[in-house]
């Protein structure tokens, strides 16, 4: 697993009302109506895509066997991508109208209850407002590259996690860890430690929206920048990553996957944006 050290075609962008560099690597902000999202440039790179077969509790829940199919990946281009899911003050700034979220904490609290329509929603009412940011859902293969951030264990953390580095169900710990604690609601963003990318709660608090269509089995052959979009034969619906303050430790790994219909709303979904590209384009309305 690599990244080599390209660096994005334009920096800062036109939009970006700060930017720097720092442990992490380059990063640049968005101030839209007083509220500021961070994104991280990810570099190109290429990493395993799901787990080994001798990972525990691999495809245990996630949508049937061949979930988790382990196959080469190579992203040919960087990508920014925002440092946090989505917040409540986000989406009000942008939409207006009610908070849909059911933890309504904080204004810092994630999103949530919203389906991929509504993100989708979203996306286009902030494109339309900032010109040039090109916001997007991140395709699943970025989603599960981000989320490693250059790691091949089971968390970009390791080999297993407590409730201190992610919010899950920590009575039912992963591979016979100690038990945790279980909030039984999200968390503030950034309230748990980041990935080495600069990334937070990649890993529980909330399940995130992909671009892509579901597929059960994504195969063993290396592939270069995919986007499942889905031909009618795939089942539908949309990927969801990364696991949520609900489940269980083994559903909050990296090569975890699952789906809901564009149009579910959970209290255990949102959504994390990414700035988009041109070779990407919009994946096919599942059937």
């Amino acid at each position: 697993m690599y990244r080599n050290q390209l660096s994005p075609p334009l920096f800062p962008c036109p939009w970006a009302c700060e930017w720097g560099e720092d442990a992490y690597g380059l990063w640049q902000t968005l101030n839209y109506g007083g509220v500021r999202q961070v994104f991280r440039w990810i570099e190109p790179g290429n990493f395993m895509m799901g787990s080994p077969a001798d990972e525990e509790e691999r495809e245990w829940s996630g949508g049937g066997e061949g979930t988790e199919t382990q196959h080469q990946v190579t992203l040919t281009q960087g990508f920014w991508l925002a440092d946090t899911t989505v917040t409540q003050a986000f989406w009000l700034a942008v939409l207006g109208g009610e908070n849909p979220s059911g933890f309504q904490d904080s204004p810092e609290h994630p999103v949530e209850r919203v389906s991929w329509d509504d993100a989708r929603r979203f996306i286009e009412a902030l494109n339309a407002d900032v010109a040039g940011l090109s916001a997007q859902l991140p395709s699943e293969a970025q989603w599960e590259y981000a989320c490693r951030a250059g790691t091949a264990t089971p968390f970009s953390f390791g080999n297993n996690i407590s409730p201190e580095q992610v919010n899950y169900d920590g009575n039912y710990p992963y591979a016979g860890a100690e038990k945790g604690v279980y909030r039984w609601k999200t968390v503030a963003v950034k309230s748990l430690p980041a990935n080495s990318w600069g990334l937070y709660e990649m890993h529980g608090n909330l399940w995130e929206w992909c671009r892509d269509v579901w597929q059960v089995d994504l195969g063993t052959a290396a592939v270069v920048d995919p986007l499942t979009q889905g031909d009618g034969t795939t089942g539908g619906g949309r990927v969801l990553r990364g696991g949520s303050w609900n489940d269980f430790g083994g559903g909050v790994r990296s090569a975890f996957r699952f789906r809901y219909a564009p149009d579910d709303r959970d209290h255990l979904i949102g959504f994390r944006l990414a700035l988009g590209h041109t070779e990407l384009g919009p994946a096919a309305e599942p059937k």
